[in-house]
């Protein structure tokens, strides 16, 4: 996905958050700021890739905060939340009709919704007090664009790649569904802290390595999944999967730019310009596949 205009003000927020979360030194927060606005002047041209730009700015942002991990207490939220609502929403998936087709499309609404659980995207309201209400009203609608049935048959090796923490533990239900389908799952996390995604650290303490075949990361703390910075064994499995899910919009905005095939992308779209990339409203609950 390209770079949109809008991108620019909303990346600058999003250090503003994470300045703010970081530290209470408001001097400190201006010199992030001006950092990520020192990174636009030089760095933003119409036409790059956007998660290239905003992992410069994040990078640098974390740098004058001299902080790796300024989501660390909203990582935590959201995990504790995720923890806390799993049995209902497990309940949801696994209460209905019991053939894999169906049950497949239940665990991949469930974990679309759990895209919800993000912070710092303009505009979105991270509903964690709610998330039992806002889960079940999103689980009536259903998913707004629906290729899962064209899935079922490309389950044989499947490369996941995460997104946020707390929805990681959401995620657990489809690759359930996969394992019990015969499947086998490579996870793919982070490689080091960006934003409030997973990494190593969510799969030890919540012991995820049982529930996949193989762990891998993305080999850095790039936004997405930066190949340039990404391991042989990770850039293999891209290759020989049988199916590619991509989780959430940084990991859209990354792939997009690449040519594997086949790739399924869940999110949530939470802002305009990944609406109008995908081609999906805001708000929608998308399990598209580009084949």
């Amino acid at each position: 996905m390209k770079i949109h205009p809008r991108c620019t003000y909303c990346l600058l927020s999003r250090i503003h958050m994470e300045a703010e979360l970081s530290t209470d030194d408001e001097k400190l927060t201006y010199k992030a700021i001006m950092g990520g606005i020192d990174i636009l002047n030089r760095m933003y041209a119409p036409g790059m890739p956007a998660a290239v730009l905003s992992t410069m700015m994040h990078r640098k942002a974390y740098e004058i905060l001299n902080d790796n991990d300024p989501y660390r207490e909203k990582k935590e939220l959201s995990s504790m939340t995720a923890q806390r609502f799993l049995p209902v929403i497990r309940s949801h998936v696994f209460n209905g009709d019991s053939d894999d087709a169906g049950t497949f499309k239940r665990a991949v609404l469930a974990a679309v919704i759990g895209n919800y659980l993000d912070y710092g995207v303009m505009g979105l309201d991270v509903p964690i007090d709610i998330f039992d209400r806002t889960f079940t009203e999103h689980f009536k609608r259903g998913l707004d664009i629906d290729d899962t049935g064209k899935m079922l048959g490309r389950l044989d090796n499947v490369v996941y790649l995460a997104d946020n923490c707390g929805e990681i533990l959401i995620d657990t239900l489809v690759f359930e569904v996969i394992r019990k389908m015969g499947g086998k799952i490579t996870l793919v996390v982070r490689g080091a802290p960006i934003l409030n995604d997973a990494t190593m650290e969510d799969i030890e303490r919540f012991e995820l390595a049982d529930k996949v075949d193989r762990v891998l990361t993305t080999g850095s703390n790039a936004i997405g999944v930066c190949l340039d910075e990404a391991p042989e064994e990770l850039r293999e499995a891209l290759a020989n999967a049988s199916l590619i899910i991509s989780k959430g919009m940084a990991n859209y905005e990354t792939m997009s730019e690449e040519s594997y095939r086949p790739i399924a992308y869940l999110l949530k779209v939470k802002c305009d310009p990944v609406g109008e990339d995908i081609g999906a409203p805001l708000g929608c609950s998308v399990a598209r596949i580009f084949e």
